[in-house]
C-alpha cells in the first residue's frame, strides 16, 4: 500500500504519493482525487517493476478540508511546490486528460526542469508543445472523451519528437482499466532517456 502524503504551503493542502527511488524521475498530474484517478495501478509497475521514481500529485483542498477546483496554473504552481519540496531537479511530467493538459502548461513555463512529456489521453486545447523536449502519447483507440484526432492533431505541431502509443480496444479510463499495457509503454519509452 502506498502512502499519501499532503504539503501545506500557504493554507493548501496538496497530496501526493511518492514510489520508488529509481533513476528515471516521473511526476503525473492527476485530474482527480489520488485514491480514484486510475494512474494508481500504472505509477506502482512502473516503480516497483520497472523501477522508476513516480511522483503523483493530486488536487488541492483549501484549509478546512473545503475543496475547491484548482485553475490550471495553480495545478502547475502546486506541481512545482511537491517537485522542489522532494528535491527534483528534472523530470518526465505527465497526466491523464485534464492532468495532461496542466503537465503541457508545467513543461512550457518550466522547459528547463522537464526531461520530456507524457500525456495519456490528449484533450482539445490550444496549449503548444515545449520546444525540443520528446513528447509520448499514450491514446486509446475507442477513447471518445479525449479522441485519437486530438492526439494526432498535437503530434503533427512536433512530428520529429511528439509519439504516438496506442491502447487497443480501451476507452478514456483506459489507465484504470488497462494499466499494465499503458505502464509498459511508459516503460518501455521513457526507459532510453
Amino acid at each position: 500500500m502506498t502512502q499519501q502524503s499532503i504539503l501545506e504551503p500557504e493554507g493548501r493542502a496538496i497530496p501526493y504519493i511518492e514510489e520508488g527511488e529509481g533513476p528515471v524521475p516521473l511526476v503525473l498530474i492527476s485530474g482527480r482525487a489520488l485514491n480514484g484517478d486510475g494512474l494508481g495501478v500504472v505509477a506502482h509497475y512502473l516503480a516497483e517493476e520497472a523501477g522508476f521514481h513516480v511522483v503523483r500529485i493530486g488536487p488541492r483542498t483549501e484549509s478546512g478540508g473545503q475543496d475547491r477546483a484548482a485553475t490550471l496554473r495553480e495545478r502547475v504552481e502546486d506541481a512545482v511546490r511537491v517537485i522542489d519540496h522532494i528535491g527534483l531537479d528534472h523530470t518526465w511530467i505527465g497526466g491523464h486528460a485534464f492532468g495532461g493538459t496542466a503537465a503541457r502548461i508545467f513543461a512550457a513555463d518550466h522547459t528547463d526542469r522537464v526531461n520530456g512529456l507524457l500525456l495519456l489521453g490528449v484533450e482539445d486545447d490550444e496549449i503548444p508543445l515545449a520546444p525540443a523536449i520528446p513528447v509520448l502519447i499514450v491514446q486509446a483507440t475507442d477513447d471518445a472523451v479525449t479522441p485519437s484526432a486530438n492526439a494526432e492533431a498535437l503530434q503533427s505541431t512536433a512530428p520529429e519528437r511528439a509519439s504516438i502509443k496506442t491502447v487497443d480496444g480501451a476507452d478514456h479510463l483506459f489507465p484504470a482499466t488497462h494499466p499494465i499495457e499503458t505502464a509498459v509503454i511508459i516503460e518501455e519509452y521513457l526507459d532510453w532517456d
